[in-house]
């Protein structure tokens, strides 16, 4: 089974990436690139697609607003929000239209590779199950949607969305020692984290000066 994808970004480096990120996830292929909202439903007319990978801020309108005009002209093709909405009420409307997974900016390969994944293994449920279903089958079915984790050994989801917050809420840098503070956990166990964002290209890591002694490390998030 081959996943045919239409990106929908207006920023061209984002657009760029989600294309070239799609060609590297095995059973996936990328269908084409759109740029807005009236360019998507052009090429959708015109081309078989399985998936749309759908920024939310388009030129020309809001992306759920093309699900409706999708949805009301009887296509179901599936939809993952890539976006960098953060509002719940956005979240909860994307989800009443159908939208199967959101996936927020910025994000790794390693988590963009994940979600296609769990798509992916919806649909070989769906497609496998019989026409007729019981209970368990449908279990089965959104269970494949549900969150899988890509954090290295010992780390957790919360703690890196706690020790996350803290960082993109910081109006300057933040140390391991503050954040530690902040989250109620260990300065040790708080800079792992910390460097796990700095790796994964979320935050930056820099030197602080100004005390006495070895100078110590702040992380800042890398906006955009």
């Amino acid at each position: 089974m081959t996943v045919r994808v239409l990106v929908v970004e207006d920023e061209q480096l984002a657009a760029e990436a989600h294309a070239a990120y799609v060609g590297r996830v095995p059973g996936f292929e990328l269908a084409g690139v759109a740029r807005s909202a009236a360019e998507a439903a052009r090429f959708l007319t015109g081309h078989d697609v399985d998936l749309v990978l759908l920024d939310l801020h388009l030129p020309d309108g809001h992306g759920l607003g093309l699900v409706q005009r999708l949805r009301a002209a009887g296509r179901l093709v599936d939809v993952i929000a890539v976006t960098s909405a953060r509002d719940a009420d956005v979240v909860r409307h994307a989800v009443a239209q159908g939208v199967v997974l959101y996936l927020l900016k910025p994000f790794t390969f390693a988590t963009f590779r994940g979600k296609l994944e769990q798509y992916a293994a919806f649909r070989e449920r769906f497609e496998a199950a019989p026409p007729e279903v019981v209970q368990d089958d449908v279990d089965q079915m959104f269970s494949s949607l549900r969150a899988t984790s890509h954090l290295p050994k010992g780390m957790s989801s919360e703690t890196l969305r706690d020790v996350t917050r803290v960082v993109r809420d910081a109006e300057a840098g933040v140390s391991a020692s503050e954040a530690a503070e902040l989250v109620g956990a260990s300065r040790v166990t708080v800079r792992r984290y910390l460097e796990h964002l700095a790796d994964a290209g979320l935050a930056d890591r820099q030197p602080r000066y100004g005390g006495s002694g070895r100078p110590e490390v702040e992380y800042r998030w890398r906006s955009g």
